[in-house]
């Protein structure tokens, strides 16, 4: 199941700078895992905004919970989901 996400961070501003570093470097870390195993299929910033929007592939709507929880920059986010199907227009829809 397909599901577009914005991501949209708010990190503290006085959070310690090594605190922030660290969990930088993980977040971008299992970033590349997600996109590795595909299941962070797309993954664009939002330009003027600590903001992304992506598209996951996951069996369900509890697999992407579970997938956004693990973010460790989850705390920080606010999150938009929608869920997405075939549109019957589309190139893939007719070969």
């Amino acid at each position: 199941m397909l599901f577009h996400v914005r991501m949209d961070v708010a990190v503290p501003p006085d959070l310690d700078p090594e605190v922030r570093a660290d969990l930088l470097a993980r977040e971008k870390a299992r970033a590349l895992e997600l996109q590795r195993a595909g299941t962070w299929v797309h993954l664009w910033r939002v330009v003027g905004h600590y903001s992304n929007v992506s598209v996951f592939e996951v069996p369900d709507g509890t697999a992407l919970h579970d997938l956004l929880w693990s973010l460790p920059l989850f705390p920080y986010m606010t999150i938009e989901v929608t869920a997405l199907t075939a549109h019957p227009s589309a190139l893939s829809e007719n070969p």
